[in-house]
């Protein structure tokens, strides 16, 4: 008899499942199936279980689990689809639900979408209702054609009303098929399929939930024909109904969507015409190479059927610049074509910089393009907007992705499951390594710790046996953050859908699978960096209505190149980090080509070259000659390759390579399979040797690009990324009160950003103004040079308090004190939460100089807000409150100077007033230096300041040591006391401790630390 599954439910949906596609094609071959059909609840996971299936030599079938609502109740079933026309009425199916969020199928709906379809009702699953009644509903709405009859014998037993509705069946000559659904593969999965669904509904095994579960094993077959002795015709119709059903998935075809032209007009002859038009307006007159290049790109581009996508992607960027929404330069190999720079939508000019086009677009290798491009992060939703609006809401969808349950995440989540406390939980945690790709299999080998605690007891290896089965599965959807598909037919006729965030469907596969069925995807991604140059440049022109143009800013000013070279790289996208500061303090790049060569080297792999590179770089070090011809490629790099595009020049130059055969090389010898190598050097070899070089030497050049393979990083990557990073640190040298109002404004939320933020503002000479309900805007801004701190920086202020605060300030006229204020506001929106973290952090000292008597008089600005003006649409007093008297406020003492201090600190995450440390500094004798001021030399120096973070240790011998942060009022410093001084001194050595200390000054790494000897209370 043949075998086939007919209610598969896979992992792809999230929690219902435990079945990976993956386990299917060993599961199924040992069962000896012939076919096998999912029935997931949406269409996910379609492609791999088809893919999976198919592997093992079974034919797949696409179905889905429906829920049809009728008179009679709620009918569970599952529609498979027969035909082409079936699969797409799936498609329709299941996007119809999603879309409406809908749990029920109505009979209309079935009736639409039944064509190309067969049904089996399964009426065992009813909960409540009259199944014979719904049975018949759905007969007369499907057809009698495409209806079967379920019977399903969940552990081998019976129904009582099994006979009703084999009876239905006989009377209505419908067949009857068997009915199995699989959730897991073994009947062992069961208890991991149980602790699935309690994390998908947050229950606990002690309350025993979800006991019942019914079974939902993938059955051997001698377990089928025990459980259907009686009736064997039903697995074999089961079988008849799959092998009915044809292989309904659609091919992977290209689905190239179309820019709307002019009559008369063709995509190819558009993209030249915008294309020299751009190119004149950077260029002006086109010198030959430009043309050149521009001629062979549009060649390329036309022949693969592109002009369109270049077309598409250059007007959404042109509608962004339109609408003032930041663009990035360029981002991935698309800084490497002139079209694409002619067009705007790069930054970069791929000539100048020596980029290839065929590391973008390579006609021997067809795939479909991808340009990448990074907005301003606040504004992105507006141009995935836009172009749902041009091509078509039924055109545009944003991609699904799907959260999987992480090492740490299946260990945590199983163990909320178990019960175990939350400080269990977090010591499971510790005991998984959070480094990248860690598996719990990994973290759970014999005698790590993970291990001897599981074997401990035997609920700690159920546990962990429950966790390691769950790993890896989805565990819930959510919107990619990047992904937009656009389709030249309604989406729905080529994926299936479900509902998006504002107004935009959201694919039910995820991005590999929309790529796979043939959808252009393009990413629109959100850079913070991008916001931050768009929230200085709007600022300044605001201020000063003056108009930066990023694309001016000239790459070679020296006081930016100076800024490089010192490391003071806070802000500065992808020059942030301590490793990078100190790369760049050593190489002191002399020039912008320098830098995104540092860029390129600052990762794991390359970074290894960076001392060569800097010995060469400064002369210290004679840059080998590789070959005579290959020299001057690796000019720029002082002999070494730094760039992927490197190796196709040199396999150009040397083998006689086309462009696209030598991008070929590049990713060959980038993956290091030894017989791709191989072949591809005797490739290599043979075409120098044609060129006249000998052996020997090709060999050699071979050699050496085989070596930096792995370490090659894209150079238009790196030139189009150090281009933001260029712009930022040109207006922190130049506009730097704009840059770091910017930079703290993005920082709100983050006290210790914050406070090193500050540190580093005033050590630069600028002054930070308090915030002020008066003057300050919701983010900082600059006022007179100075930075005015926001109001969005105060802790425990809401936003929305914040806003309407603004909106009153503008509608109404000055305020004279914080009554004025309670009343613009309304009684409904002035409250004691909202005021108090105002009055702590000094934004209400416009009104009087006594914080105490501020904090003692909101309960009464509160009470008269309420009486004049309770909400904003009553004011009892027609806009003049003065009727009612002024105000007073109410009586307090002073608030001490260490309260108000502390105060500042909590809402501001850094004191606004005077720093403690001033005081520390003038409360004793004898001179204190700022920590700005401090040298890097090994003299001795005596500071003041605030212990802003302690970290203590044990040094291989077993002795306690310390490392800390002390903060003046002008910057930070790192501080060691080695164990005598620690033995001496740790009493004192509290978090918020204000600490006089004195001892040696040194440069360790780049960095400046305090050796400590001695400490005053």
């Amino acid at each position: 008899m043949n075998m086939a599954y007919a209610q598969i439910m896979t992992s792809d949906d999230p929690l219902q499942s435990i079945i990976r596609p993956g386990m299917l094609p060993e599961a199924l071959k040992a069962r000896g199936a012939v076919a096998a059909a999912i029935v997931n609840t949406k269409l996910y996971g379609v492609l791999p279980f088809a893919r999976a299936v198919k592997s093992a030599g079974i034919r797949p079938v696409i179905g889905l689990t429906v829920q049809i609502e009728t008179e009679a109740g709620v009918l569970p079933a599952f529609i498979y689809a027969k035909d082409d026309g079936g699969y797409q009425n799936l498609l329709k199916m299941s996007s119809a639900l999603s879309v409406k969020d809908r749990d029920t199928l109505p009979l209309a709906w079935l009736k639409a979408y039944s064509r190309g379809g067969l049904l089996v009702a399964d009426p065992a699953s009813m909960d409540n209702g009259d199944p014979a009644g719904a049975m018949q509903a759905v007969l007369d709405a499907g057809g009698p054609d495409r209806i079967l009859v379920g019977i399903s014998r969940q552990g081998g037993i019976r129904h009582a009303e099994e006979e009703t509705w084999t009876g239905f069946a006989e009377k209505e000559g419908l067949a009857v098929c068997a009915v199995a659904v699989a959730r897991y593969i073994d009947r062992e999965d069961a208890f991991a399929y149980r602790v699935a669904r309690l994390i998908d509904e947050g229950g606990k095994l002690s309350e025993n939930d979800l006991a019942d579960l019914p079974e939902a094993g993938l059955p051997m077959p001698d377990e089928l024909l025990a459980r259907f002795s009686d009736h064997p015709e039903w697995l074999e119709a089961t079988a008849g109904l799959l092998m009915s059903c044809g292989n309904t998935i659609p091919e992977a075809e290209r689905l190239m969507p179309k820019f709307p032209l002019g009559e008369g007009e063709t995509a190819d002859g558009r993209l030249r015409r915008d294309c020299l038009e751009g190119l004149g307006k950077r260029l002006g007159p086109v010198p030959d190479t430009y043309a050149a290049r521009l001629n062979h790109e549009l060649d390329v581009i036309s022949s693969m059927g592109y002009s369109d996508y270049f077309l598409i992607t250059a007007d959404f960027i042109a509608y962004a610049a339109a609408k003032g929404i930041l663009t990035g330069p360029g981002r991935g190999s698309s800084a490497g074509s002139l079209v694409a720079y002619a067009l705007g939508i790069t930054d970069v000019d791929p000539i100048a910089y020596g980029l290839i086009f065929e590391r973008f677009l390579n006609p021997e290798r067809v795939s479909m393009p991808d340009i990448d491009v990074d907005f301003a992060d606040h504004r992105r939703h507006e141009v995935i907007e836009y172009v749902a609006a041009k091509y078509g809401r039924d055109h545009v969808a944003q991609i699904i992705t799907f959260g999987t349950l992480s090492a740490r995440a299946a260990a945590r989540s199983t163990a909320r499951v178990f019960g175990f406390p939350e400080a269990e939980q977090r010591e499971i945690s510790k005991m998984i390594p959070g480094r990248p790709g860690m598996t719990l299999a990994e973290a759970a080998a014999p005698g790590a710790p993970l291990s001897r605690w599981a074997e401990a007891a035997p609920n700690r290896q159920k546990w962990l046996n429950a966790a390691l089965a769950l790993e890896g599965i989805p565990r819930n959807a959510s919107t990619h953050a990047a992904g937009v598909v656009l389709s030249p037919v309604p989406l729905v006729d080529a994926v299936p859908l479900t509902s998006g965030s504002e107004g935009i469907y959201l694919t039910q596969w995820p991005m590999k699978e929309v790529e796979e069925r043939g959808l252009l995807k393009m990413d629109f991604l959100g850079l913070r960096n991008l916001t931050l140059l768009d929230r200085i440049r709007s600022m300044i022109r605001y201020d000063r209505n003056v108009y930066l143009d990023f694309g001016k800013i000239p790459l070679d000013d020296p006081a930016t190149i100076r800024l490089f070279q010192a490391g003071d790289m806070t802000g500065v996208f992808q020059f942030e980090s301590p490793g990078m500061r100190d790369t760049l303090r050593k190489l002191k790049p002399e020039r912008f080509r320098d830098i995104y060569a540092i860029n390129a080297l600052y990762r794991p792999g390359p970074m290894d070259n960076i001392p060569v590179f800097e010995r060469r770089m400064h002369g210290r070090e004679r840059v080998p000659s590789i070959h005579p011809d290959i020299d001057p490629i690796l000019e720029e790099t002082y002999g070494i390759i730094v760039y992927q595009e490197q190796i196709m020049q040199i396999a150009v130059q040397m083998a006689g390579f086309t462009m696209g055969e030598a991008d070929i090389l590049r990713r060959a010898v980038s993956k290091k399979k030894r017989d791709v190598l191989e072949r591809e050097r005797e490739h290599f070899v043979r075409g120098a040797e044609s060129r006249g070089y000998d052996r020997g030497s090709a060999v050699r050049v071979y050699d050496y690009i085989v070596r930096f393979a792995d370490y090659g990083f894209p150079k238009s990557h790196a030139v189009a990324y150090s281009l933001i990073s260029f712009r930022l640190a040109y207006l922190k040298t130049h506009e730097p009160a704009y840059f770091y109002a910017a930079l703290l404004s993005q920082a709100a939320g983050d006290a210790d950003r914050v406070s090193r933020l500050v540190s580093e503002i005033r050590m630069k000479g600028i002054q930070i103004l308090p915030p002020s309900v008066k003057k300050s805007g919701y983010a900082c801004r600059v006022e007179d040079g100075a930075i005015r701190y926001g109001l969005s920086g105060i802790k425990g202020v809401p936003a929305p308090f914040i806003r309407r605060l603004l909106e009153a300030r503008k509608l109404s006229a000055p305020w004279e004190d914080l009554f004025d204020m309670a009343v613009a506001l309304s009684g409904a929106h002035f409250t004691r939460g909202a005021a108090e973290p105002l009055a702590r952090s000094g934004a209400l000292d416009d009104f009087h100089p006594d914080r105490a008597v501020l904090l003692a008089s909101i309960g009464a600005a509160e009470t008269y807000a309420n009486l004049v003006r309770p909400t904003e649409e009553d004011d009892l007093f027609g806009g003049d409150a003065a009727s009612f008297g002024r105000q007073k406020y109410s009586e307090a003492g002073t608030l001490p100077e260490a309260l108000k201090l502390q105060y500042e600190r909590d809402a501001l995450g850094f004191y606004i007033s005077e720093h403690p440390a001033a005081r520390l500094k003038t409360d004793r004798s004898g001179s204190f230096a700022d920590i700005a001021a401090l040298g890097g030399g090994s003299g001795r120096v005596r500071v003041a300041g605030i212990i802003t973070e302690i970290k203590r240790i044990r040094t291989k011998k077993g002795e306690a040591m310390a490392f800390l942060k002390l903060q003046d009022d002008t910057g930070e410093v790192e501080c060691t006391l080695f164990p005598k001084e620690y033995a001496a001194f740790n009493r004192l050595l509290t978090e918020e401790a204000g600490i006089r200390l004195s001892g040696h000054a040194e440069m360790r790494n780049g960095r400046l630390q305090l050796i400590v000897k001695n400490i005053e209370g």
